[in-house]
């Protein structure tokens, strides 16, 4: 018994003990602390996948088929600025990676993100509501989130590939560290704009009691 009560005590004032009493003094700050870690995991999930699937497309013919849309307004230079900017050829030849570098961020982030909806649902919020209904607007934020990431995305990912693998002459490498450095950017967007919506759609409902 009494090697039971100190394996309690080391419980209690260890690691665990501390987190516990400090989510019960900060729980707000608690619970942003364990989205930025899952949020974290889900962005070294998605710079690790998406390598995988850009090769993957890298082979097939979706490289050249051109995938511009939703044109709004123009560039500096007077082009057309669209939304979703995959000119066809591959990057390193001077093209914008096509549908094919379209579908590898895309599906990365689509399937990081229902990862993370079920974690954060289940482990950060720990919300017991409607599940669907949950879904169903973060769907419905996922695809606003995704249109105002990429229109951003606009304004970034050209100079940035540019200047590593041409100004800077990396080539190959300079390519792969853009895809890094462009999926964290759009990381950290999706980060900041997930959490109050998070608070909002993961909600902690009362249990129904038993009559």
């Amino acid at each position: 018994m009494s090697n039971e009560k100190a394996t309690d005590h080391k419980l209690a004032s260890g690691p665990l003990g501390f987190w516990a009493r400090y989510k019960e003094k900060h729980p707000n700050i608690a619970q942003f602390l364990v989205f930025f870690m899952l949020s974290n995991g889900v962005t070294v999930l998605q710079l690790a996948l998406m390598p995988i699937l850009k090769s993957i497309f890298a082979q097939t013919s979706l490289v050249s088929t051109n995938f511009q849309i939703m044109q709004f307004g123009e560039n500096f230079d007077g082009s057309p600025y669209y939304v979703f900017d995959y000119a066809a050829g591959a990057m390193s030849a001077g093209g914008g990676g096509g549908l094919a570098y379209f579908l590898a961020v895309q599906i990365t982030i689509a399937i990081a993100q229902i990862l993370n909806f079920f974690a954060q649902r289940s482990i950060t919020f720990k919300s017991n509501s409607n599940i669907w209904k949950a879904a169903f607007w973060y769907l419905v934020a996922y695809v606003i989130i995704t249109i105002g990431a990429a229109a951003a995305q606009g304004f970034y990912k050209a100079p940035i590939y540019d200047l590593l693998m041409n100004t800077w002459g990396m080539g190959s490498f300079g390519e792969t560290t853009a895809d890094v450095i462009t999926m964290i950017i759009n990381s950290a967007i999706s980060f900041w704009v997930f959490f109050p919506i998070f608070k909002i759609i993961f909600k902690q409902e009362p249990e129904k009691q038993a009559e």
